[in-house]
């Protein structure tokens, strides 16, 4: 399957005490899966791990077929996964454009940086030349997507999306990262503490209680169903539903 694909993962901090646990997930290309779950449950951990900055204790790691080696957060962006983290990792004294330019590699594609982030973040046009510590929220957030992008990523992991943030810029926000699966066929891997938010731009969803997989199924039936939701916050796993990875 292209996309990602996730088996029996266990990761966390101490091997003796894995803080996720047997989770099984695949995000199809061109679709986003967000991650729901209590504060503590594992998602954060989840991520991290995927994009090599924590070890794995167990299971494999796909992505478009190709296997990802555990623990490595350079092989890890070669196969193809970003990771734009809940703290935003910009380089807080340096310039919006100097930000973009850095993430870009080759000397021949820097002149066209900022042209293909500003396609879809407009707004940081009149931006560029101010440190990015001296932004917005949404215009940090905003510039630590378009810096993801520049690294062509097959699966875009996003920490956290509407931290500290305006409704009105995180559905800006979400409407670009729709566009972005749709266009380039990424798939995206969302943790997103506002439910409902995060229900009307996925397309699957999964919730994590305890650094296991409890709930999963398509946005639209689990947004159809918020009581689902509620009870598996809340440790009741009796009428979970799976649709990713299909194991519970």
């Amino acid at each position: 399957m292209n996309g990602l694909t996730i088996r029996n993962l266990s990761t966390g901090y101490f091997p003796q005490r894995p803080c996720v646990r047997g989770v099984d997930l695949d995000v199809e290309k061109g679709t986003i899966t967000c991650l729901l779950g209590p504060n503590g449950a594992g998602k954060t951990t989840l991520l991290l791990s995927l994009a090599g900055l924590l070890p794995r204790f167990g299971g494999e790691v796909i992505v478009d077929g190709a296997a990802v080696a555990a623990g490595r957060p350079r092989d890890a962006v070669r196969s193809g996964m970003v990771l734009v983290p809940d703290d935003r990792a910009l380089f807080r004294e340096l310039s919006t454009v100097d930000n973009l330019r850095l993430a870009v590699h080759e000397r021949r594609r820097r002149s066209d940086a900022v042209g293909e982030v500003l396609e879809y973040f407009p707004a940081l046009e009149k931006r560029l030349r101010v440190a990015a510590g001296r932004l917005s929220g949404g215009e940090q957030q905003m510039l630590a997507i378009g810096r993801a992008l520049l690294q062509r990523p097959k699966v875009l992991l996003i920490d956290e999306l509407s931290m500290g943030l305006a409704p009105v810029i995180v559905d800006e926000i979400l409407s670009v990262l729709r566009r972005l699966v749709e266009e380039r066929e990424m798939s995206v891997v969302l943790v997103e503490q506002h439910v409902r938010l995060a229900l009307e731009v996925a397309d699957r969803a999964a919730v994590l209680v305890h650094g296991s997989v409890v709930l999963a199924d398509s946005a639209d039936s689990l947004g159809r169903d918020p009581g689902l939701i509620e009870r598996a916050y809340l440790g009741d796993t009796t009428m979970a539903r799976t649709g990713i990875g299909g194991v519970l």
